[in-house]
């Protein structure tokens, strides 16, 4: 190798993803020097438990359980923060980027949270930030978005961000399984983050979609400025119902932008998706993004939305990437900058009322077996200007009532929420209603 530039790194956090990075490096380090021409020096790991058993063999002298003396230690000219959270991750990020350093992360809730001050931190700093793992695991969506399709406006993107809801709703349509049987499987195979809502209920995938939100159009979107909704309602009777109209169910993540008035909206949500649509056959934990480009047109990625090789092939493209910038061959602009070079970007879009987001909806009612239910809903619908496209009924077992299966045409969600909510309120509704949208990807 002509060049002798050593590259020292610390890795805080070894769970899952962290002992990833550290066999992969490892295994692959001569490769991936001969390509990016600089050595790199896996010198320091810090963990919270120096007497934990791993899969990955660490000399003692190189551990530590002291996380903040690698953010400090002048040695280190790349550390990578794995292990999660908030609030020691957002101390260790800042004062690692106060002292200069590169720092690689897959915290998608830490940048969800604090990114701007982060960006702030590593500008103020002379460091710089990567997170190309934060979101789709092991596919460069970031790059994507920053790099190859830097020259494009983004009117939609769209796609399937969390594997651990994919692997429920796409076996439950596969094995007939109730949303809880599977979700117990999950829990054994692993699935499962120890907060189960940051999955179930679509927490998750919304912080990814902030992340892409902001790299896209320069706005931080806030989790109560979104539409977040998860699975959690989505039953066999729903999956069969889907099927039958000629759709699968999906968790997806949807940003709009409207660049005639400025505005933008994220949704995170459960949809019927087209059994035509590429994201429709997206099975198990897989990850499946579209990115709608003024100028490319519509591109996809797929690919291994989470686990440890998946994640830690990100990780370490980071790194790859990261040691150039330190060796003076490649430049990249933080996000906020990159951002400014748009003019549309010069000043944060607003945001999308719901009375201008329009979409097809689905919704299951559960009510009282018994004369006028029907003229009563579609009452209720008319009165809130919800035009109905289909209705199916049909008894339920043991005299629980019957199921009203609705699909809507074109409406708008101020109207459709409140036209579920005085459902919601009919003596003959005996359950919650249980709303959907039904995809419609017009690109």
């Amino acid at each position: 190798m002509a060049d002798s530039t050593v590259i020292k790194i610390g890795i805080c956090g070894l769970g899952v993803v962290g002992q990833g990075v550290w066999k992969h490096l490892q295994r692959n380090r001569k490769l991936l020097e001969s390509r990016i021409g600089v050595k790199l020096d896996l010198t320091r790991a810090a963990v919270r438990s120096l007497d934990k058993s791993r899969s990955v063999k660490i000399p003692d002298n190189r551990l530590t359980d002291d996380v903040m003396s690698l953010a400090t230690d002048p040695g280190l000219q790349i550390v990578c923060e794995l292990m999660g959270g908030t609030d020691l991750a957002r101390d260790f990020t800042l004062a690692a980027l106060k002292a200069g350093k590169v720092v690689v992360s897959a915290n998608k809730a830490l940048i969800c949270d604090h990114g701007r001050e982060i960006f702030k931190a590593a500008r103020t700093g002379g460091g710089h930030y990567f997170f190309e793992a934060s979101v789709g695991g092991g596919i460069p969506i970031i790059k994507a978005l920053r790099e190859g399709l830097v020259a494009n406006r983004f009117k939609l993107i769209y796609g399937v961000l969390n594997g651990t809801c994919n692997y429920i709703l796409t076996r439950m349509e596969a094995e007939g399984l109730s949303f809880e049987e599977l979700l117990k499987r999950a829990r054994k195979l692993g699935y499962m983050e120890a907060d189960e809502s940051l999955d179930l209920d679509g927490i998750d995938t919304a912080h990814k979609a902030a992340v892409l939100g902001f790299l896209a159009h320069g706005r931080w979107v806030s989790m109560d400025e979104m539409l977040v909704e998860g699975i959690r309602r989505v039953t066999q009777e729903d999956i069969r119902q889907a099927a039958m109209l000629g759709y699968s169910i999906k968790l997806l993540a949807v940003i709009t932008r409207d660049f005639e008035t400025d505005r933008m909206f994220i949704g995170v949500h459960p949809a019927l998706v087209p059994r035509s649509h590429v994201l429709a056959n997206l099975t198990g934990a897989y990850n499946g993004i579209c990115l709608s480009g003024d100028i490319v047109g519509t591109t996809f990625y797929i690919g291994r939305g989470a686990g440890q090789d998946a994640t830690s092939s990100a990780v370490i493209s980071d790194i790859a990437d990261a040691a150039l910038v330190i060796k003076g061959s490649h430049k990249l602009l933080l996000p906020d900058e990159a951002a400014s070079v748009h003019e549309e970007s010069s000043r944060p879009c607003g945001l999308l009322p719901l009375e201008e987001v329009h979409s097809l909806y689905y919704l299951r009612l559960t009510v009282k077996d018994e004369p006028g239910v029907l003229a009563r809903v579609a009452s209720v619908m008319a009165g809130n200007d919800v035009s109905i496209a289909s209705v199916l009924q049909h008894e339920l077992p043991l005299s629980k009532g019957a199921s009203l299966i609705l699909t809507t045409h074109q409406s708008n969600e101020k109207d459709v929420r409140n036209a579920v909510t005085e459902l919601g309120e009919l003596d003959s509704t005996i359950e919650e209603p249980f709303l959907m949208r039904i995809a419609d990807f017009e690109e």
